[in-house]
């Protein structure tokens, strides 16, 4: 079965005459990206040669994709929207409340007693507006749409910052709020700043034991963790096409810790392949007879640096295995270096966990790879120092490597299977001892690994390198392992090394699966009912959000000066919190408890106004709130950087924060503010963040004034009596100033549908 294809052939029908008529009008070659953000204008007479980062566009997606997690506040709101059925096909993923802790079978059958009243309620809410299930143990999101759904020359959005995983299949996938989810399942043009281009150009062919993984961590050592905001990053070139289209998948995927809108690679033979392997034969051929349209013009291959406001060049077969981290996904080291990296900081050089699988690298090919390392170390007598976890990305992949032998050599070197979902990489890891906070170091071939973020423990030293690299060093045990030189000492007291690793691309006999795990709605949904329990801990009907009375916001207090780093993580928790997603007021009690605070660098503890005493920030927002005292958060650079939490822009909208002034936004979380109705302004000059004090009365000027370009005016009272004055910047256009005004983007949609 393949899904959706009558509305892909009608897609593709028309793709062309949309990219030519662009090429006709803007009189320039175009990049894949670019020919397929035209092909998705929400109206085509808006056609025009839009500005790079600057020009606000409409666009009408494919599809909408959303995991458990997220799903459900998207799905809470879009109940409120008033349409009978959604307007593109969409899908929910369970995925992200499973805990990792024994194993696959036992964790899977607790998840689904742990979260039966979620489930049951995305099933009815899925089965009643037309939406596609994915039952708990069908697989992690990104993986499921890979092999399902993605198809180049498309366009997607999802409720989660690795949508872009489609990227490896020629698709444009944007990560957004729910909000932004809502838009498109009601049939409304989303929008977008039209994104600035950089190109990666791939010269010659990986080799030995460095992967696609590698690619990714050291453009990440690159871009860093924000280099690419507001950017598509295309990949092309020799090498590009010599990449797997999974290996594709996981660049794309990891592209997401770098603040890129998305990542893309232009269709080639390799996504052909992966097409027919996962039965979509008939994409594949309607891909072929278009596949000038489905990579950027010859021209944009031939001169690059003018058709990219940015381009960076890497040969593959020079390219060694990188390992990132601890603590950020940019801190990239070359495999080479790492172990004196290691020494120098006194990092753990013990290794006490290797985690492999997740969206981005549980591929057949990333499993192969590993899997013959594991068959060495069997074959060379060598037993796992560390201990070994994998997880696959779908019930398809990992019935086939069951069946293919691969689950076997890895629970041969003590190594655990984990249920089909993202568990540990996501903070759902029930890790024994994690609660002694005692510093340790781990390796996983995931994401992320902000402190705190897979086991809860600040003191985890978390590195990301690729599958076969993690296997590596979990058999070896210690960090400072390069398996390119170093000898290992066996069971018999004799010393040896690892192979290098090699891998399937694909399975020799296909794929296979008995139950992928997928559920079709009804056809009509109109009886059904969806109840939530008004006594419920979990799931909470939402209340619209007040209008604006487009006054100016004065005496307001500072709740939290956010000092560094303050990620989504920081803003709202990950781990024990996600079962808290469905249920507003429930939520917002971890609102920047992550947060460092900047005047006496705790998290958690900052200064009541109205007490003169010091509390957590959830307990001090909410005692303003009752007391009708408006409130201002203020942050650093990238503030919001990393997943696309929606609730980290709805709790401070609940609990009554009014504005969120900062050094520089992450794109996604700026969005959800705008959507939610908070102000989110950046300084004008930066160095103003310095005269915020914390006994503050802050005054923001202007509301009434409230216009494209126009910025705010801030003035601040200090303690003493002295005063400051500066100016600070909005994005707003005319449309998300409205949201504004309406109290969010929602109470539009709700109007618009009730005429």
């Amino acid at each position: 079965m393949i899904f959706d294809i009558d509305m892909i052939k009608k897609h593709y029908s028309n793709f062309s005459t949309k990219v030519n008529n662009a090429k006709k009008n803007l009189k320039k070659p175009l990049t894949v990206a670019e020919k397929i953000l035209y092909a998705h204008l929400f109206d085509e007479n808006e056609l025009k040669d839009f500005a790079r980062g600057e020009d606000y566009v409409n666009f009408a997606p494919d599809r909408v994709a959303m995991q458990d997690a997220t799903a459900q506040m998207a799905l809470l709101q879009f109940m409120q929207a008033g349409r009978p059925k959604v307007a593109v096909p969409s899908t929910v993923h369970c995925d992200h409340l499973i805990i990792a802790k024994e194993g696959a079978s036992k964790d899977l059958a607790f998840a689904k007693n742990l979260n039966k009243e979620v489930y049951d309620f995305l099933e009815s809410v899925s089965n009643k507006y037309g939406i596609g299930f994915w039952k708990p143990g069908a697989g992690i999101i990104h993986q499921v749409v890979l092999e399902n759904y993605a198809f180049p020359g498309g366009m997607m959005i999802g409720t989660d910052s690795h949508t872009v995983n489609a990227g490896g299949l020629g698709m444009v996938a944007i990560g957004v709020g729910g909000a932004d989810a809502v838009d498109v399942m009601s049939g409304m043009p989303w929008e977008l700043k039209f994104p600035k281009l950089i190109g990666i150009k791939l010269t010659g062919k990986l080799n030995g034991w460095t992967s696609a993984k590698d690619v990714i961590l050291k453009v990440a050592g690159i871009l860093t963790v924000k280099g690419g905001t507001g950017c598509i990053v295309e990949y092309f070139g020799e090498g590009a096409d010599s990449i797997s289209c999974t290996g594709k998948g996981t660049i794309c995927n990891m592209g997401a810790e770098i603040g890129a809108t998305t990542s893309i690679f232009g269709y080639d033979e390799k996504m052909k392949n992966y097409l027919v392997a996962t039965g979509r034969n008939e994409i594949a051929d309607l891909a072929d007879g278009m596949i000038g349209y489905l990579r950027s013009d010859k021209e944009v291959y031939e001169e690059p640096e003018k058709y990219f406001d940015q381009l960076i060049e890497i040969n593959l077969s020079e390219l060694e295995p990188h390992i990132n981290g601890p603590f950020t996904p940019d801190l990239a080291t070359p495999l080479s270096k790492f172990a004196d990296v290691v020494r120098e900081n006194r990092w753990p050089k013990k290794l006490d966990v290797g985690l492999i699988g997740s969206c981005t690298n549980s591929s057949y090919e990333d499993i192969t790879r590993a899997a013959s390392l594991a068959k060495q170390a069997i074959e060379k007598n060598l037993k796992a120092k560390s201990e070994f976890t994998i997880t696959p990305g779908s019930e398809q992949i990992r019935y086939t490597i069951e069946r293919d032998g691969l689950i076997s050599l890895f629970e041969k070197i003590d190594g655990v299977v984990l249920a089909n979902a993202c568990g540990p990489c996501i903070g759902q890891w029930a890790r024994q001892g994690a609660d002694k906070q005692e510093k340790n170091s781990i390796i996983t071939s995931f994401n992320r690994n902000f402190s705190k973020r897979n086991d809860g423990n600040p003191n985890t030293h978390s590195f990301v390198a690729s599958p076969e690299i993690v296997t590596a060093l979990a058999i070896a045990g210690k960090l400072t392992f390069n398996p390119m030189k170093d000898k290992l000492m066996n069971e018999n007291g004799k010393e040896v090394m690892l192979d290098e690793p090699q891998g399937e691309e694909l399975p020799q006999k296909g794929f296979d699966v008995k139950d992928p795990g997928y559920q079709a709605p009804a056809e009509d949904g109109s009886s059904i009912e969806v109840v939530v329990n008004s006594k419920s801990e979990r799931l909470q009907l939402l209340e619209p959000f007040e209008p604006s009375d487009e006054k100016d916001f004065l005496m307001m207090r500072l709740l939290i000066k956010a000092k560094g780093k303050c990620t989504t993580d920081h803003i709202s928790m990950a781990g024990p919190w996600l079962r808290y997603r469905g249920h507003l007021d429930n939520i917002s009690n971890n609102l920047l408890i992550g947060a460092v605070n900047d005047f006496n660098g705790q998290t958690n503890l900052i200064k009541n106004q109205l007490t003169g005493k010091y509390s957590a920030v959830p307990e001090t927002q909410r005692a303003y709130k009752l007391s009708g005292i408006p409130t201002i958060v203020v942050g650093d650079e990238n503030y919001g950087e990393g997943s696309s939490r929606e609730h980290a822009a709805m709790e401070p909208r609940h609990l009554g924060i009014k504005a969120v002034l900062v050094k520089s936004f992450a794109r996604i979380h700026e969005t959800n503010l705008k959507k939610q109705g908070i102000l989110a302004l950046t300084f004008t000059n930066k160095n103003d963040y310095d005269k915020v004090q914390e006994d503050d009365i802050i005054d923001i000027l202007g509301i009434n004034e409230f216009a494209p370009n126009n910025p705010f005016e801030i003035n601040l009272t200090h303690a003493d009596g002295s005063k400051d004055k500066f100016l600070a910047n909005h994005s707003y256009n005319k449309t998300q100033i409205e949201w504004f005004k309406a109290g969010a983007a929602l109470n539009i949609i709700r109007k618009q549908f009730a005429k």
